[in-house]
């Protein structure tokens, strides 16, 4: 028995002797199994990270290698003490452009960028279409339906009728009504509209039936073919031209510019506007004729003989002004008048002998300005004038007529021609000359010394007188608006056939 214990004990001797040469429990460090492992930190342990026992002794730390996808634990959410280092978080491959409004969730890597820049960027140049929102996003580039963005019209030119304002004013901020609005105008002025000119606006313009081009389609030729008959007549005889206009403005002063003067009877058996005391003198009727059967015979029954005589002033100033005024436009659609009396002429046409107040009040009741009455008498540069309209200012001291000028003036209306220059400097050209004649007082007319009374008229003077290229332009304008007094229509006019006569007498 006691051999047998021996032997017993000595085996399990042997056994503890084989455990102690593969490392004890207590002389190893542990494993710890992979899903508890933990990336090294120098935070502390999370209470909810067991303990060891008290018993057991601390392992020290083993060196674990690098994992392919090392996985990252995320931040203590308040279970425990905070880390005193924040986390590593990877970087972000595109980092998304938050709105500046504090908009709480961040637009995709596709939305457009909304940070204010101070020079817009290419993108900012072609924004993409959004659909209309009652609040926007304040970005630095609108979106292309917004308000401000909108081309509004400019302000309407004379060919365009004015519009009147909206009752409301627009909000710019509101997108725009789906329904046609009413401050656009339309792309297309009415045909009863008076299209643009390139010269000082016409103000007050009382014409709105006429346009400029008016037989543009219905006789193309039409101003060309009286240009021609004007150039023709003024090359032969440069007092002709000065006819013309004078012969334009004693038409549009009676009955309005209906080519009234030029009627030798109406049938009525009352002596027509030729024969009033004014027009005895009046030249140019024949170049209106000729134009007029020229016309007929290529347009027969289109162009009026108002419009004629519209075209052959404007004309007649291109030419003696040799060519150094502008053409400018002169628009048509006049209709012509089937009456003209001769006792109208006196009573609408001012008198050489008119004082300042009496030719404002001619000129005003035809809604002429006092500006456009001085710019047409600047007509008074060109042609000739009879002596019994001047005669009353060449005795001595009745007049402030330069004394030398009515010296030489009685002497030339002594002679067998009893007529004078106008403008004895540049008789043949319809210039400023005239300006500076009646500055100097060597003008033929009351009418033209009573122009320096007032200081309102002698600064318009003076300004003509000195001012190179001022009193063309403005002649150009007011005989625009002079061409659009009392215009005739359909209603109480016609288109004759011969400018003397009535179609139907």
């Amino acid at each position: 028995m006691v051999k047998l214990a021996a032997l017993a004990l000595l085996a399990l001797l042997g056994s503890v002797a084989c455990q102690g040469d593969n490392g004890s429990p207590a002389d190893s460090p542990a494993a710890y199994p992979p899903s508890r492992s933990v990336p090294p930190s120098s935070a502390p342990a999370s209470p909810s990270t067991p303990a060891a026992s008290p018993s057991q002794p601390m392992p020290s730390p083993i060196v674990l290698s690098p994992s392919p996808t090392p996985l990252a634990q995320p931040p203590s959410r308040g279970l425990g003490a905070p880390s005193q280092s924040p986390p590593v978080y990877p970087p972000s491959v595109s980092q998304p452009a938050f709105p500046p409004s504090g908009s709480s969730s961040a637009p995709s890597a596709s939305s457009p960028e909304y940070l204010p820049s101070p020079s817009p960027s290419v993108s900012s140049q072609t924004p993409p279409t959004y659909s209309p929102d009652p609040s926007p996003p304040t970005s630095p580039s609108p979106s292309p339906l917004s308000p401000s963005k909108i081309a509004y019209p400019p302000s309407p030119s004379p060919s365009q009728p004015t519009y009147p304002p909206s009752p409301s004013p627009i909000n710019p901020r509101q997108p725009p009504s789906p329904g046609p609005a009413s401050y656009i105008p339309s792309p297309s002025p009415s045909p009863d509209s008076p299209a643009p000119a390139p010269f000082p606006p016409i103000s007050n313009s009382p014409s709105p039936g006429l346009s400029v081009g008016h037989y543009s389609y219905s006789c193309p030729n039409a101003e060309a073919i009286v240009r021609e008959a004007v150039k023709n007549a003024t090359e032969k005889n440069r007092g002709t031209g000065a006819g013309l206009i004078r012969l334009f403005f004693h038409d549009c002063f009676v009955r309005g510019c209906d080519a009234s003067v030029l009627l030798n009877t109406t049938g009525s058996g009352e002596p027509t506007e030729l024969k009033g005391l004014p027009n005895l003198t009046l030249r140019g009727f024949e170049v209106i004729d000729a134009a007029k059967a020229a016309l007929e015979e290529a347009c027969p029954g289109v162009v009026s003989c108002a419009d004629v005589l519209a075209f052959a002033g404007r004309d007649a100033t291109f030419f003696l002004t040799n060519r150094t005024a502008a053409y400018f436009p002169m628009p048509a659609g006049r209709y012509d008048g089937r009456g003209s009396f001769s006792n109208e002429t006196t009573l609408n046409l001012p008198s050489p002998s008119s004082g300042l107040q009496q030719l404002n009040e001619s000129f005003h009741a035809k809604g002429l300005s006092l500006e456009d009455m001085v710019t047409l008498s600047g007509a008074h540069s060109v042609g000739r004038s009879s002596c019994s309209s001047f005669h009353d200012r060449l005795s001595p001291n009745s007049s402030d007529m330069d004394p030398q000028f009515a010296s030489s003036l009685r002497k030339q209306c002594s002679g067998s021609d009893p007529t004078a220059m106008q403008d004895f400097k540049t008789p043949d050209d319809l210039d400023r000359q005239y300006y500076q004649n009646a500055v100097d007082h060597k003008v033929l007319f009351t009418s033209d010394a009573a122009l320096m009374a007032s200081n309102e008229t002698a600064k318009m003077m003076l300004d003509n007188a000195h001012v190179s290229g001022l009193w063309e332009k403005k002649f150009a304008a007011a005989m625009v608006k002079m061409g659009g007094v009392g215009i005739k229509t359909s209603v109480d006019g016609e288109i004759r056939k011969k400018c003397w006569i009535i179609n139907k007498v």
